[in-house]
């Protein structure tokens, strides 16, 4: 990893404006003083990009607390230097990273726990608290063993690459905006929300095929291979494959309320992700690093703004969706031939055997049988999910603590 002043560095522009060639007369810049006013940038690694509040970066050595030399002093290079330079470079991507691990794999259990609950229309135990669904959690475990919990992993990563993709391509071809720029307008916004339902969309038939690798039992589900996921949803889409039960709703029917729940969660996690992100910002733009100021805890918290704020965006999200998504995922799966696990008890499986005829009648029904809790079955694994998110990222924060106070 090249340093950041190398020998010869000649500058990128002043911090005030452009790049200047020196004239005949011009003499080098030889004073660390006038080196201070050179500019670099971070490196483009994912927890990083909210580093500094500003709109540019500060210069090199200016009250870095990471063992950065001052204005009127030389950099040291030397045993503690590199070492400081490389763990400030890589703070960010390591707790961009653990969130990441965090969100999609060690939550996993828990996203499979709460779909089961979700489709359960027999349970009397909604486990709307943590405590209920931890115990419930051992109990499979202990049945069926640990890949009881783990099923279907592979088959959201699919997704999501589906997802991706499909939206990448979508926007490539299309004069639909993949992303807002500062000066949007209506139609952007239009354009752009309406991108994102048709990903969803398209995503639909593989988003089901998905669904039912997590709540499948695991007593009497074989074992899946990797695209299993691909060819079902295919299947699915031309009618072939698995044989699935008359009640199966055909895909139009589940067209608008897939699209309405991508769309609405993307907006809504958008907008809370903004606010959390200006708040954050106001809040400590005053406390920006100076060139006195030595605290390592400054320099680890330019990291984190981002990570809450998307941390603050998809919880809110999640949990004003919840309902709708209970409602998405019993559509899905009716008519599948799916077998879940008992999650009053956890030793035995049930079947599915819903005949909702469409969003609407899904909602009166529950609404009617199950009570308006019903929308709420298995809320108590997204507050353990979003704990142990929360726990994951305080514990990668202390250890890069202790490791940034080692090297200063």
């Amino acid at each position: 990893m090249h340093p950041r002043r190398p020998e010869g560095f000649d500058g990128l522009g002043y911090r005030g404006g452009g790049r200047e060639e020196p004239g005949p007369g011009a003499r080098p810049f030889g004073s660390a003083s006038e080196l201070g006013h050179w500019v670099t940038s971070p490196p483009d690694i994912p927890g990083s990009r909210n580093l500094h509040w500003g709109e540019k970066t500060p210069p090199y050595g200016a009250g870095t607390p990471l063992g950065g030399a001052g204005l009127n002093e030389e950099p040291n290079l030397g045993a503690g230097g590199p070492s400081a330079e490389q763990l400030n470079r890589f703070a960010g991507f390591g707790i961009g990273l653990a969130s990441l691990f965090t969100e999609n794999v060690l939550a996993h259990p828990c996203i499979v726990l709460r779909r089961q609950c979700q489709v359960n229309y027999h349970a009397r135990n909604y486990h709307l608290t943590p405590f209920t669904i931890v115990n419930i959690m051992y109990s499979i475990n202990k049945t069926q063993g640990p890949r009881a919990l783990w099923k279907g992993m592979g088959s959201t990563f699919i997704v999501q690459g589906i997802t991706l993709g499909t939206e990448g391509i979508i926007s490539e071809f299309t004069p639909l905006p993949r992303e807002l720029s500062h000066k949007w307008n209506l139609k952007q916004i239009g354009g752009h929300l309406l991108l994102k339902g048709l990903t969803h969309v398209i995503a639909m038939p593989f988003y089901s095929a998905s669904l039912i690798e997590t709540v499948q039992s695991e007593i009497i589900r074989d074992n899946p291979g990797i695209l299993d996921c691909v060819k079902e949803g295919i299947g699915r889409v031309v009618g072939m494959g698995v044989p699935h039960s008359k009640r199966l709703l055909p895909l139009m029917v589940l067209t608008f309320p897939t699209a309405l729940h991508g769309v609405l969660h993307y907006v809504i996690s958008s907008i809370v992700q903004k606010l959390v992100l200006f708040v954050l910002k106001r809040d400590n733009s005053h406390n920006l690093p100076t060139e006195s100021s030595t605290s390592v805890q400054s320099m680890l918290d330019a990291y984190f703004p981002e990570l809450i704020a998307s941390f603050a965006a998809s919880l809110c999200a999640d949990v004003m969706l919840y309902p709708l998504e209970t409602v998405l995922h019993r559509l899905h799966i009716q008519g599948t031939r799916t077998i879940i696990d008992n999650t009053d008890l956890g030793y035995e499986v049930l079947p599915i055997n819903t005949q909702y005829e469409g969003m609407r009648d899904c909602i009166n029904t529950i609404k009617r049988e199950e009570g308006m809790l019903g929308f709420y079955k298995g809320f108590g694994a997204v507050v353990v999910q979003y704990t142990l998110h929360v726990a994951v990222l305080q514990l990668t924060k202390i250890i890069y603590s202790t490791l940034l106070q080692n090297v200063s």
